[in-house]
């Protein structure tokens, strides 16, 4: 095993979606490069995703660094913040708004669980 994984979307990768029922608007359909699975709980990759809006609700602490696209992150007190390509964030356990996709976004991300 290497000590060394570059990130990027050589491998292969997966396919989803928002969970049922927490879509509010169009039909947003995920691509996940999923690279690393630490067994601490520790995961990090690239995810994309399609134009749409969905309820986010984070149990988990995740990183994020938008590397292309636009997207609109609204916690549940309704304060918007837009983030584009060279944005950088951390979403804490218990964040709960939303996520809308205005052009398809990719982002690096780091989750621990």
């Amino acid at each position: 095993m290497s000590l060394y994984v570059p990130v990027d979307t050589s491998g292969e990768a997966e396919r989803g979606e928002p969970a049922q029922g927490r879509t509010i608007s169009g039909n947003p359909q995920f691509t996940t490069w999923n690279v690393e699975e630490a067994e601490n709980c520790l995961y990090a990759g690239i995810w994309e995703s399609t134009p749409g809006k969905w309820r986010i609700e984070y149990d988990e602490w995740e990183f994020c660094h938008i590397l292309s696209g636009v997207s609109i992150i609204t916690d549940e007190r309704g304060e918007a913040r837009r983030v584009v390509a060279g944005d950088s964030f951390i979403l804490r356990p218990g964040f709960k708004g939303t996520w809308e996709v205005i052009e398809t976004t990719r982002k690096e991300y780091v989750i621990r669980l």
